[in-house]
């Protein structure tokens, strides 16, 4: 197999494994936050084909619950990193990505709200956040995202010029 299908493979992995594992940190986002601030969690919805939910009832403080999701979303998968990249650990690239993935997932979905509002975009306009508020936050969160991925790509290619038989 050549470099480029190697470096592709571990690129789609990275991806197929980076949306459910994103989503399951963001709505832990919303739990906490339901939990918190006194609400009850009835259910958490993850699909990898469907956008992610968590049923808060009752939600005595559904604007702090809805920005749960993309704050801690944010957050946990880069002070995850951060971590990883301070114990020198040899996957810091893998955890470095996932990083950048959740910022520039979190950050196109609320600042998406500021256009076409779906998910909790929709439910922060619905509770008065004023769209250059979510406009605001998706665009430093992408940015944010897109700096963290900046110089990844030589991780995502073998080390050698040619990959080891068998492997």
């Amino acid at each position: 197999m050549s470099r480029h299908a190697w470096s592709g493979l571990l690129i789609v992995s990275a991806v197929l494994v980076s949306w459910p594992a994103m989503m399951a940190v963001h709505e832990s986002g919303h739990v906490l936050h339901a939990w918190i601030s006194g609400g009850r969690v009835e259910r958490v919805v993850l699909h990898p084909l469907a956008i992610s939910r968590t049923d808060v009832n009752p939600n005595p403080h559904p604007h702090f619950v809805a920005w749960g999701g993309a704050v801690w979303g944010c957050l946990l998968p880069a002070a995850l990193w951060g971590v990883v990249e301070l114990a020198r650990l040899r996957v810091a690239r893998l955890f470095r990505f996932f990083a950048g993935f959740c910022l520039i997932a979190n950050g196109a979905y609320l600042g998406s709200g500021v256009v076409y509002a779906v998910g909790d975009a929709a439910d922060l306009l619905r509770l008065g956040t004023p769209r250059w508020v979510l406009g605001t936050f998706g665009l430093a969160a992408l940015a944010t995202g897109l700096f963290v991925w900046h110089g990844l790509g030589p991780a995502f290619r073998p080390r050698t010029g040619r990959v080891p038989e068998g492997t």
